[in-house]
Formats: C-alpha cells, structure tokens, sequence
C-alpha cells in the first residue's frame, strides 16, 4: 500500500466521480482508475459501489476512509513538525473567522512584521460556531478568531480582545449631546440589530435583560455596515463597537455607564494537533496586537 494510492483513494471518495477526481489530481483517468483498482485488490474488498458510470463510496469506503484522513493527517502534521524544526522561516497559517472586520489590521501587521508567512482564510458564518469546530476537528485550519466562545471539548480559547460597546444614535436624537448613557435610559427606542442567530445579536440582547428590558426591534441586517447606515438614517439605535467611535461615523456614539457593555473575542485552536511555529506566533501577535492598539478595549 502506497501513500499515492492513499492521496488519490480520499480525493476520489471526496468527490465520488473518477474523472473529476483525475482532473483535480492531475493525472489521466484510466491511470487513477487502476491506482484505486489496485488498492481494492490489496485490501481485498471493493471501497466503491460502481453502476454504468458512477461510482459510491460504499461501507468498506467509509471505514477506511477515516483511517486514510487520519493517517494522512497525521502525516502532514508530521511534516510541519519536522519543518519547524529545520528552522524553517517560511510557513502559513490556515486560518478562519466570524469576525473578519476586526481582524484585518492585525492581519496587515503581522504580514509587515512576518512577509514569507503565507495565509489561507476562510470566512465563516457569524451564525455557526459547528462550522469552526468542524474545520478545526478535519485540520483545514489551524486557529479561528471567534466573536463567541466554542465551548467544546479539545478547543482552547485564549480570549485576545475585550473591546467595548457604544450606543450609536440618529443625528440630532434627544440624547446626542450627552457623552454616557445608561441602557435603561433607552429601553422605549427603537433597535436595529442582527438576525437572529448573529452571536453579537445574543450578546447585544443579553446587554438589555442586564438592564431590565426587551429591545423593540425594528431592523435585522446582516452586515456591520448596515447598521451604521440605518442608524444615520434616523430609524433606530445600535450597538457598535468602540472602534467605530475613531472613524467619525457622522451620529453619536454614546459610552455606555451601566450595564458594563463588552465583546470578547478568542483565538481557538485544536489541543491535540500540532500548530506550526507560523500559527503559534501569529496566536502570540494577536494577544500583543489588540492589547498595544486598542488600548481603549482593555
């Protein structure tokens, strides 16, 4: 048994289709053909259901499946491990997150400070913390930045941020001109918030039980960017983030006394795999990032 014959085996199960599979390997499809051929006959069952045409990965495929995905992670982990020790410079980081906008100067520097670090980044959705987890369990990433704990069995979380939230209100609102707030002071207006199912929509309306009361809320958006545009359009306030106080919006942001208002955001990475000297560092960057640069959030 071959470590060929086991790269092709998961890109064939991976896709159930021989040709694709050929396509995205690279190699003629009668030549994978008897590759997989000849690794059924070593293992002395079929992997594949196979009818006309078109394949399914069957139960024998499914089982040993777990075992190729293992193996060959293990394997690349192996080979990350031993680069590291080489004293290898070069590395990358592959890398997801649910908080993209706050990331990107962090992003920036460390490209600055590290530039033959390569990056892969995925862009997860606020909604679905299983999506994270998933991509830590199956190694296609090796940290997430994460606007809400995972709370899951083998994921550390090292909190990096903890920034503070302002109430942004429409211009010439009856509160504009003071410079603090308690949250009960707005309980009768109007909210624009995120969908239901945002992690900052669940923190946001934690902040109103805190002081006593259910936001009436008359927008859902999806995106950060809407809300500052609604809220200067005079159809609510928001919940925004310290950082927006700095970029002269054009509407108040008022700081809020009373409940203490906060997001924190994590790095999470997976305790039993390996991390490269590449993610460890950036792990290390983002902590020495966030608490040098935002010293209002601390």
């Amino acid at each position: 048994m071959e470590l060929l014959q086991l790269e092709y085996f998961r890109t064939v199960a991976r896709l159930e289709h021989m040709t694709r599979a050929a396509q995205e390997l690279h190699i003629a499809q009668p030549a994978l053909s008897k590759t997989i051929s000849r690794l059924e006959e070593d293992l002395g069952v079929p992997l594949f259901d196979r009818q006309n045409r078109q394949i399914r990965l069957n139960a024998f495929g499914k089982a040993f499946l777990k075992k190729v995905e293992t193996a060959l992670d293990v394997l690349e982990e192996g080979r990350r491990e031993v680069a590291d020790l080489a004293g290898m410079e070069r590395g990358s980081i592959h890398f997801a997150t649910n908080a993209l906008g706050r990331i990107t100067g962090a992003l920036g520097a460390f490209r600055e400070v590290y530039p033959e670090v390569n990056f892969r980044i995925l862009q997860t959705s606020p909604a679905s913390d299983e999506e994270m987890i998933q991509l830590l369990e199956s190694g296609e990433v090796d940290l997430c930045f994460t606007a809400s704990s995972l709370d899951y069995p083998g994921v550390c979380e090292q909190p990096v941020l903890n920034a503070e939230v302002f109430l942004a209100l429409p211009p010439g609102h009856r509160l504009a001109e003071h410079e603090s707030i308690r949250l009960e002071d707005v309980a009768d207006e109007s909210f624009i918030e995120y969908k239901t199912g945002h992690p900052f929509r669940k923190i946001n309306e934690s902040f109103c039980h805190a002081a006593g009361f259910r936001p009436r809320i008359v927008c859902e958006v999806d995106e950060p960017s809407a809300l500052g545009s609604l809220v200067k359009a005079g159809l609510g306030v928001a919940f925004m983030p310290a950082c927006w106080k700095d970029e002269r919006p054009g509407y108040p942001m008022l700081r809020i006394e009373s409940p203490d208002c906060r997001r924190i955001y994590s790095v999470a990475w997976l305790e039993r795999r390996y991390l490269s000297e590449a993610a460890r560092r950036f792990r290390q960057f983002l902590n020495e990032y966030f608490s040098e640069a935002l010293p209002l959030a601390t």
